[in-house]
């Protein structure tokens, strides 16, 4: 079987509990071998990865599908029109530089592109 490459967009706070779900059911799908797993949040979005906000979270549950491979990512303009510094982020966050641009180049590497 091919390897299926998926890119999860989230821009809306109120997105993420869908988003999660979405992603492990994913992982548990259990006719996937190989499986790359992106969650790129831009816009309000990242004040999801901001440990600082008052947000109702649980990050055991990111921690867990980071474990399985899943990688987060972080919009810098996002952050940076925010305010919020990459000390403040949840450790395992990546930052890219613009995240429209991450799409894009997800997307021509043969990513799917979920946005929910």
């Amino acid at each position: 079987m091919e390897e299926i490459k998926v890119i999860f967009h989230v821009d809306e706070l109120n997105k993420w509990d869908m988003v999660l779900k979405n992603v492990s059911n994913l992982l548990h799908a259990g006719e996937i071998e190989k499986l790359k797993v992106e969650v790129l949040a831009n816009g309000e979005a990242v004040k999801f990865y901001d440990l600082t906000a008052d947000l109702k979270r649980d990050v055991s549950v990111m921690e867990k599908l980071n474990a399985n491979g899943v990688r987060f990512v972080a919009c810098n303009n996002a952050l940076n029109g925010l305010k919020i510094k990459r000390e403040a982020l949840i450790k395992f966050i990546e930052i890219v530089p613009v995240g429209v641009l991450e799409i894009i180049k997800k997307q021509n590497e043969g990513f799917a592109y979920i946005k929910p």
